[in-house]
């Protein structure tokens, strides 16, 4: 069973922006979820709308101002609603590291797919894998067309 999925990209964009692109609730919108609601903050826990897809419930494990965001979640179209440590999870984590060229490289990984129960495991990692292609591709788009 995998257990990791790692994607990288180069965002022509400061840290700062970055970041506050993943870690702020009113700008993360613009790009992953439709609507964040509740405590979308360090130790908080939030809930991820998708639209008609559903909702998923978020975990904030950490953030580090311009470097570091991670959360848990359970994968995939399972979208549970509750306490997301209480069960089975994922961490998804992004690293932001500037480039001496300009920019940043985004990293974003994603591990504990082999702790999930079996019959979710598989197909969340696939989903996961070409979800996280979209989303990244998302995030990309969102800097090339802000306005500066």
């Amino acid at each position: 069973m995998q257990n990791v999925i790692q994607r990288e990209l180069t965002i022509n964009a400061s840290a700062e922006r970055i970041y506050n692109a993943i870690a702020d609730a009113q700008q993360v919108v613009k790009w992953f979820p439709e609507a964040v609601s509740g405590e979308y903050r360090e130790g908080g826990q939030a809930i991820m709308s998708f639209g008609d897809i559903g909702q998923s419930s978020i975990y904030i494990e950490a953030m580090t101002p311009y470097r570091y965001f991670a959360y848990r979640w359970v994968p995939g179209s399972n979208h549970f609603v509750g306490d997301v440590r209480t069960v089975p999870n994922t961490l998804v984590e992004f690293r932001i590291e500037e480039l001496a060229s300009g920019g940043c490289k985004v990293s974003l990984t994603e591990t504990g797919f082999a702790d999930l129960p079996m019959d979710i495991a598989e197909v969340s990692y696939g989903q996961n894998c070409k979800g996280w292609d979209f989303m990244l591709q998302r995030l990309q788009q969102y800097f090339s067309t802000e306005t500066k």
